[in-house]
């Protein structure tokens, strides 16, 4: 499992020109899945995103999680996430879960992330064409994959 966390003062997303999720500050995360991926990856994922201090304390220092902040999510599906460039400048997306499994896994992921969270998240439509609008606060974007743990 991948994941791109953005903290936001805002984003949203639309969907046929209708928003479908926004928040206020809080983080933007776009996911993605492989085969390989479990129950353990999402749960080890949504304690790591929770538990994450990217926010800034009264000092200016990133001391803060997101429930410090009473912050919002707003989850993306990202298939994209597992492109590969290894042949050519066309990205083989052959390492993305397949459909039927990463809505399964979106869904569950939302669970985690909710429970962890102890409130609800907003979310964009898994596998529809969605325009995603943010304002990326410092900016600070972090990359992490389940399988690598750095």
């Amino acid at each position: 499992m991948r994941v791109i966390i953005q903290r936001v003062n805002s984003a949203s997303i639309k969907v046929d020109g209708k928003i479908t999720g926004s928040i206020n500050k809080g983080l933007l995360i776009l996911a993605g899945w492989e085969e390989a991926d479990t129950e353990e990856d999402l749960e080890w994922m949504s304690g790591k995103i929770i538990r994450l201090r990217i926010f800034s304390d009264e000092n200016g220092l990133m001391n803060l999680s997101l429930p410090d902040i009473n912050g919002d999510i707003l989850l993306v599906s990202q298939f994209t996430l597992f492109a590969s460039f290894k042949k050519g400048n066309r990205p083989s997306f052959i390492r993305s879960a397949k459909p039927d499994f990463a809505i399964l896994m979106y869904n569950s992921f939302i669970q985690h992330i909710e429970k962890e969270l102890g409130k609800s998240i907003k979310t964009g439509i898994f596998g529809a064409d969605m325009k995603v609008n943010l304002e990326n606060d410092g900016p600070v974007t972090i990359f992490m994959d389940s399988k690598n743990k750095e």
